[in-house]
């Protein structure tokens, strides 16, 4: 069984069957206007060291292990991670740095988080095709925005994709919001979760593709 939770932006929980927690680019809440997370991770990923990215203190225990910009594959725990690099920018970085992709094989599933995405990447695309769960930036002005994350996923076909780092209620950056997203999708079902967690067993159907939709942290 493996639990996703949305905690904000582009933060996630990743939860196993037996416990084990992985944390994806923790924020500090008040940084940019929404809740602190408030779990613990043995495992944190953080795709680029942008404030709105790498909090990990706030998702630190004792034995948490960090995993920076990883390049090519890790095992960590016995969880097969891989590190991909990308850029933040439609510039090769020269504006915003570079971004890592992670796919974390997990349970029999592979997960993707984009980070913070600024361009298409094509070169990319075959690493990506094949992951059940596109956890995908859509929220513009910093990351790819609204219809390149739309192309994006037509030639992924991922059975789940979930948007993040968008606008939300209390969020103070300036970002595109759900709805300038969804009107992009085409010939896709769309879930609307009232709740930011579920569960991946009891939502993929790798037959019927679906974009996620979860409630942000401030429930809005």
């Amino acid at each position: 069984m493996v639990k996703i939770t949305w905690l904000g932006h582009a933060c996630f929980l990743i939860e196993l069957s037996n416990g084990y927690k992985i944390v994806i680019d923790p924020h500090d809440g008040r940084s940019i206007g929404l809740p602190k997370p408030s779990v613990k991770a043995d495992l944190v990923l953080v795709t680029h060291d942008h404030f709105d990215h790498n909090a990990i203190d706030i998702v630190r225990k004792e034995d948490t292990r960090v995993i920076k910009s990883l390049r090519g594959e890790a095992h960590v725990d016995d969880i097969l991670i891989k590190g991909i690099r990308t850029y933040h920018d439609k510039e090769g970085g020269r504006r915003r740095g570079e971004n890592t992709i992670y796919i974390i094989d997990v349970e029999g599933y592979k997960i993707a988080h984009l980070g913070d995405l600024g361009h298409k990447p094509m070169e990319q695309l075959d690493l990506l095709k094949g992951v059940d769960v596109l956890m995908t930036p859509i929220g513009g002005v910093y990351t790819i925005g609204p219809d390149e994350v739309w192309d994006l996923i037509d030639k992924i076909k991922p059975p789940i994709t979930i948007p993040m780092h968008y606008w939300v209620r209390g969020l103070t950056l300036p970002l595109f919001t759900i709805d300038d997203f969804l009107a992009y999708v085409k010939k896709i079902k769309v879930t609307r979760i009232e709740s930011n967690k579920f569960t991946l067993e009891d939502i993929i159907d790798r037959n019927i593709p679906q974009i996620i939709v979860l409630k942000s942290p401030t429930g809005k």
